[in-house]
């Protein structure tokens, strides 16, 4: 039997024992048909999307499972959980369809965050309906329902329940820490951002879910959701790419490989390999943008949305006449290689 991803994990339920949110420490994507048979044959399990709730009785044969596959981290957690109330929850995908369910929303976001897929290439239609809307707090996540009586409880035992943020979404690093990156404020990388190795997110910088970088690249602005930054790009402080969310379009805004985003800047169509935009100046696909020659000479004038996707091109505006233009850029971004140097 063929499966997309299966991930063990614990799993936080309200009072209605419904499940709120989950965490993964090793999910699997396009597991071998050996893991997926033993461990549908533990659960009994016959296809389709599902999270089953755990119970310790399956605890030791689900961790011979994990065993055989090399899954460490799973073996680990089973071990653990002998002695503990938290709940594990055990979630497979027969298919990459739209989420039915929050434990399947965490998985999808979790193999984004774990690089084990790029943003664009899962289903998440539907998502934000999905999630729920949780209070993240010193105690852990809380459905907004119950934070009231959790907030007096705690005040009560002497304690202050300190709520960090609500949302549906929760930090990244309280998730997953991939290799290899360095986050000046965690609070603005979402759980479901794709972080490269090498990657440096400075403390304004901000990666949305479904959207990120390839590899190495100096993040000091915004890449929001769905967007991808190639390899050697830098988004410099205060710069935005417009997303595909909340009126942003169909089509994908990405940036290619050695771009540079200046400083307050933003580009609202795709930029191929070795791109510049200068400093604050804010490309959307009406914007009109003058083509200058190898002299700089103006030849025509186009609507950026023509531009979409090309390489080599640096975008200027004229100090004297306030036009945007655009002359080829064969000079590639070179950024700090000491800013990039991971632990």
């Amino acid at each position: 039997m063929t499966y997309f991803a299966l991930a063990l994990g614990t799993a936080t339920r309200n009072r209605d024992e419904k499940i709120i949110e989950a965490w993964y420490p090793q999910p699997t994507i396009h597991p071998s048909d050996s893991l997926v048979s033993d461990l549908t044959a533990i659960v009994k399990h016959e296809g389709g999307n599902i999270a089953h709730v755990l119970e310790k009785a399956h605890y030791e044969t689900l961790k011979s499972a994990f065993d055989n596959a090399g899954q460490a981290l799973n073996v680990q957690l089973l071990e653990s959980a002998k002695s503990s109330e938290q709940t594990l929850v055990l979630t497979l995908l027969e298919t990459d369809s739209a989420p039915a369910s929050v434990a399947e929303g965490y998985l999808k976001l979790h193999l984004l965050s774990h690089r084990l897929a790029k943003p664009q290439s899962l289903v998440l239609d539907g998502l934000f309906g999905v999630l729920h809307n949780i209070a993240w707090t010193s105690e852990g996540p809380i459905d907004l329902p119950e934070l009231p009586e959790r907030q007096i409880a705690a005040r009560l035992a002497g304690r202050a329940l300190e709520v960090n943020c609500i949302d549906k979404f929760p930090k990244m690093a309280d998730y997953v820490v991939p290799t290899g990156i360095r986050i000046g404020d965690t609070a603005r990388v979402r759980l479901g951002a794709h972080l490269g190795e090498g990657t440096t997110i400075m403390h304004e910088g901000f990666v949305n879910f479904n959207a990120g970088t390839t590899g190495v690249s100096m993040v000091e602005g915004r890449i929001s959701a769905g967007v991808l930054v190639g390899n050697g790009s830098d988004i410099g402080g205060g710069a935005s790419i417009m997303g595909t969310l909340s009126g942003g379009g169909k089509e994908v805004v990405s940036m290619g490989e050695n771009c540079l985003l200046g400083a307050n800047a933003g580009t609202g169509i795709p930029l191929g390999d070795r791109c510049t935009i200068e400093a604050g100046l804010y490309i959307t696909a009406g914007t009109k943008i003058t083509l200058l020659d190898s002299n700089k000479q103006p030849t025509q004038t186009v609507k950026a949305r023509e531009l979409a996707g090309k390489s080599d091109l640096l975008f200027w505006r004229n100090a004297e006449t306030g036009r945007v233009e655009c002359l080829t850029n064969k000079s590639a971004v070179e950024l700090n290689a000491d800013l990039h140097s991971h632990n």
